[in-house]
């Protein structure tokens, strides 16, 4: 095998290089929006932290994060595409969109579980 990195190991490295580090920014977004609600409702009086709640909440963590994934299955393609220049120029445009819909559902799934007090 020769020194040069296939175009798909190419494609991921980039792929990884880019959107990993947005990941720490997408999961302290949803932490925060998440936080307020929790604060709002887990401040009023007698309200106690239940460990369902708690496992709960890490459930949504583990699936928003899951949900964060589904950037690679639109990035190596586009990678490696004819558009790869073009992509480079928009993937923060879709990494703001995702972001905001993961906001959007991370605020209503909070009032869901926590009460909409906000």
């Amino acid at each position: 095998m020769s020194g040069a990195a296939s175009p798909l190991r190419q494609a991921i490295t980039e792929g990884i290089r880019y959107w990993e580090p947005r990941r720490i920014i997408y999961n302290l977004v949803l932490a925060v929006i998440v936080g307020v609600h929790a604060l709002r409702y887990w401040m009023g009086p007698g309200m106690i932290v239940s460990v369902d709640t708690l496992l709960l909440l890490f459930l949504l963590w583990v699936l928003a994060n899951v949900a964060y994934c589904a950037a690679y299955l639109v990035e190596i393609p586009a990678q490696l595409s004819g558009f790869r220049q073009e992509w480079q120029k928009v993937r923060l445009f879709a990494f703001l969109v995702g972001l905001a819909f993961a906001g959007i559902l991370a605020h209503y799934f909070s009032m869901g579980m926590l009460g909409p007090d906000i």
